[in-house]
């Protein structure tokens, strides 16, 4: 498995915030010179590397005398303005050592939501690259609200994957990789050294949340190589302190766990679908149109038996079949309103219905991905 890692040219590099803060005690600078070397030595090997590093509510934390990660927003968004600046400052420094230019990247979901800000996006990374400047990219704290609350790095270093279609992410944490059990509370865990990304097993055994220093937990990191999976991607898992750990992991030494992705990545646009976390609205569906997405086929307006929440056309939502369960999303080519006048009626009528006729399709085939 692990010589598609060494075969591997485009990286995204994931370091969390008790290495970069040396788990709250302040910015890690030496930390920090130590990926850049190796970055640098990766990059003169001929591979590209995206670097996604939390820390900068961490190191504001630290910066403004807290000892603990505050609840209330605005105290959250505040400690992330402080310390983005301090994490930005140090990449600068550590990277210009190495005659790297880096450059700051600050993602929410809306970027990545939106089709057109994916496309600006991916095209910013893609320039960065081609000019040699290592992106350093972060999720931007001081302005999401949702993401501060739920979001994590690791899904956001996977979401960055699919993005830029990388060939692995490397999960950099203060643990070996992934463990049969909690190894915090189990003595007898041991170390899985490699596996599928989508093994459903996995996530019974990453344990709970992270630290109060970082927001995920390796059961973030297990949803994150299955995430990233999706477009290809393979992900290891590994400790960031472990000495030389990207050039040995490149070399292909057998360091922390390794999970590969399967054979069938998802076309990009399919792939931007299946990425969505938040969605506009939800479609729930007869048993008929149930069975003509499993079958590949578009859906029709006739098939939709409810519709809940407010989009517009060109919204990303779910199609549910009668119990609930998510069958596929999609981008739907009508508005909620009008995907309510249409419902239950033939493509036939839908001219009739609402004065024009955009498509025949509530949501064409090629615009959807199944769950």
């Amino acid at each position: 498995m692990r010589q598609r890692l060494v075969d591997a040219k485009r990286l995204i590099v994931k370091v969390g915030s008790a290495l970069v803060t040396n788990n709250g005690a302040g910015l890690d600078l030496d930390a920090l010179q130590e990926w850049a070397r190796q970055i640098a030595a990766l990059r003169a090997d001929g591979r590209e590397v995206l670097l996604v590093s939390s820390g900068a509510i961490a190191a504001g934390m630290q910066r403004l005398g807290w000892a603990t990660r505050p609840s209330a927003m605005h105290e959250l968004q505040a400690a992330a303005a402080v310390g983005q600046m301090g994490l930005a400052q140090a990449y600068e420094s550590a990277f210009s050592q190495y005659g790297l230019a880096c450059a700051q990247v600050l993602l929410t979901h809306e970027d990545l939501a939106d089709r057109t800000r994916y496309l600006n996006a991916r095209s910013t990374l893609s320039t960065l690259m081609e000019l040699g400047v290592v992106p350093v990219i972060n999720e931007n704290d001081t302005v999401v609200y949702e993401e501060i609350k739920f979001g994590d790095n690791d899904t956001l270093g996977a979401l960055v994957a699919n993005l830029t279609e990388a060939d692995c992410l490397i999960i950099l944490t203060d643990q070996n990789g992934l463990y049969t059990a909690d190894p915090r509370k189990d003595p007898s865990a041991t170390l899985i050294s490699e596996g599928a990304a989508d093994d459903a097993r996995f996530e019974s055994m990453a344990g709970g949340a992270g630290t109060g220093i970082s927001r995920g937990g390796m059961i973030t990191k297990v949803r994150a190589a299955r995430r990233a999976a999706r477009s290809g991607a393979d992900t290891v898992i590994a400790s960031g302190r472990e000495p030389d750990v990207l050039l040995r992991l490149l070399r292909g030494e057998s360091l922390g766990s390794f999970l590969q992705a399967g054979n069938s990545p998802l076309a990009a646009r399919k792939q931007w679908l299946a990425d969505h976390l938040q969605l506009a609205g939800r479609l729930v569906l007869d048993d008929g149109a149930a069975r003509a997405l499993r079958e590949g086929r578009s859906l029709l307006p006739i098939g939709v038996t409810e519709v809940t929440g407010q989009f517009e056309r060109g919204a990303v939502v779910a199609c549910c079949d009668a119990t609930g369960q998510e069958l596929a999303r999609g981008l739907i080519n009508y508005s909620a309103s009008e995907t309510r006048r249409i419902a239950r009626h033939p493509s036939a009528e839908i001219e009739a219905l609402l004065g024009y006729v955009d498509e025949p399709e509530l949501i064409h085939r090629d615009n959807m991905v199944l769950a």
